[in-house]
């Protein structure tokens, strides 16, 4: 074995987390041997621990949070008791080379401080940025936004090195966490092309419809599907266009309010919600639409962050709307059509356009399945993180 690497993340578990479940398998087909630290499921992940595919997970029990700040601070302080309990276990069972730490929240150096005594290197995987999460979450600059900062700080400042998810995200670890640049790679969250495989379309997903218009991925506060389901209730009562099914694949926090949020615009005949689906189910789902939905909403997180969904619609060579984002164009380029401002008539406007330009639709899909295959998918990124850990191992044999 070339090493043994310990990596931590609290807000999803494993392998759900698909970013982290890459990574992992990666860097055991590498020749690393991986530990995962992680909270447990809620209805998935449920084994206290396993091991799958190489990769060894220890899951502990974790709620989360719900009254505002208060249940942020019960869950962050249980899951650090938790994480640095299995950690220090892991270091009596033998020594621990790396430890990565994924955020949010910005507290896993923490742990990392204390394996460093045992010569443990850090490296920081920049899943969000949490000061602009709280931003757009919570608003205004008070006191908790400025301890985000502080923390985010003290996370970059305890760093040896910097996995960044998009070049926006590696500018903030250079310029505002002051990092190195030789110190900080870039390593995508990007699409494995052999679980995105094209099925025979299926029409009855599309209800007796025309066409099917597809949402994939997290239902969060931040995520935007509010401003979809207004959209599409502007696309019916603005334009007149009832003549395509929606279907909203994915779970989150504010699943239960959008489904609600559903029934009182009265889009019961025009929506449909999933839950979490089957990779089958998926790709059926994607290769059946005929235009897939980005609404995630301008905000200094957005605008910034890299969306899964983007590329997965890509990967299927699946046209989408997005509302205009930095990194959205950066991802999707040609595949896209952009919105301005948040405007929800605009993003229903968008769509009927697409719908009434087949040929259009069909040449966006094909240039995003290019540019998936050409730089944005999960082989690209492997690469990059192995020669990543590569550097990485080399600095800590030299420095010893």
């Amino acid at each position: 074995m070339s090493g043994h690497i310990l990596i931590l993340v609290e807000n999803l578990s494993v392998p759900f987390d698909r970013r982290v479940w890459q990574e992992s398998r990666a860097l055991v087909d590498a020749g690393y041997r991986v530990t995962v630290i992680c909270p447990m499921g809620g209805k998935q992940d449920r084994e206290p621990e396993a091991t799958i595919d190489g990769v060894r997970i220890l899951r502990y029990p974790l709620r989360a949070a719900t009254g505002g700040p208060g249940g942020y601070l019960r869950e962050y302080s249980l899951a650090l008791w938790h994480t640095l309990r299995l950690a220090l276990r892991v270091r009596r069972e033998g020594p621990i080379d790396v430890v990565q730490a994924c955020n949010p929240p910005d507290l896993l150096f923490l742990i990392a401080l204390v394996l460093r005594v045992g010569g443990t290197r850090f490296v920081f995987d920049h899943h969000d940025l949490v000061p602009e999460l709280f931003l757009s979450r919570f608003g205004g600059t008070g006191v908790l936004y400025r301890v985000s900062k502080l923390l985010e700080r003290s996370t970059f400042a305890c760093a040896d090195a910097v996995i960044s998810t998009n070049e926006s995200y590696r500018q903030v670890a250079i310029q505002r966490g002051r990092m190195v640049p030789e110190l900080v790679t870039v390593v995508r969250s990007a699409p494995d092309l052999s679980k995105f495989i094209p099925r025979e379309p299926d029409s009855e997903l599309k209800r007796g419809k025309p066409y099917l218009g597809a949402y994939l991925g997290v239902m969060g506060p931040q995520d935007g599907v509010d401003y979809a389901l207004r959209a599409i209730a502007q696309l019916r009562d603005k334009l007149g266009r009832t003549d395509i099914h929606f279907i909203f694949m994915g779970s989150g926090d504010a699943f239960d309010d959008l489904v609600a949020l559903s029934k009182e615009l009265g889009l019961d005949d025009l929506v449909e919600f999933t839950g979490r689906v089957s990779d089958e189910f998926l790709q059926t789902c994607l290769s059946t639409a005929d235009i897939c939905l980005s609404p995630d909403p301008r905000n200094p997180l957005n605008d910034v962050s890299t969306m899964n969904k983007v590329v997965e619609y890509m990967a299927m060579s699946r046209p989408l709307v997005s509302f205009d984002l930095t990194e959205a164009r950066v991802s999707a380029g040609a595949a896209a059509v952009y919105v301005p401002d948040n405007d929800e008539l605009g993003f229903a406007e968008a769509i009927a356009e697409l719908l009434d330009d087949p040929a259009r639709r069909d040449r966006m899909g094909s240039l995003g399945r290019a540019r998936v295959e050409r730089e944005l998918s999960w082989d690209t990124s492997r690469e990059n993180l192995v020669d990543f850990y590569a550097r990485v191992f080399r600095a800590r044999r030299a420095a010893r």
